[in-house]
């Protein structure tokens, strides 16, 4: 099985992104659903891609949240400053 290159090079598939962050393809997909990431689509591409900065975001959110913020509390105080 050969993996399909991102269009752009420095773009990360999510299991690319997610090993990056340090954290799983589901933690990315719950972020995701909860409105704290959001994955940048490519037109005429298949699938959710990721850059350096949203890898930030996520490293960042789980840092805040492994200090004791929920995710709420992240979404509603935190994000819309960066």
């Amino acid at each position: 099985m050969t993996r399909r290159k991102s269009p752009d090079s420095s773009l990360m598939r999510i299991s690319q992104a997610a090993d990056a962050a340090g954290v799983s393809k589901q933690t990315i997909e719950y972020y995701i659903m909860l409105g704290l990431v959001k994955a940048i689509r490519r037109p005429g591409h298949r699938g959710r891609y990721f850059d350096a900065e949203l890898v930030r975001r996520i490293r960042l959110i789980r840092r805040l949240n492994e200090s004791g913020y929920t995710l709420r509390a992240i979404r509603e105080t935190y994000l819309h400053r960066l």
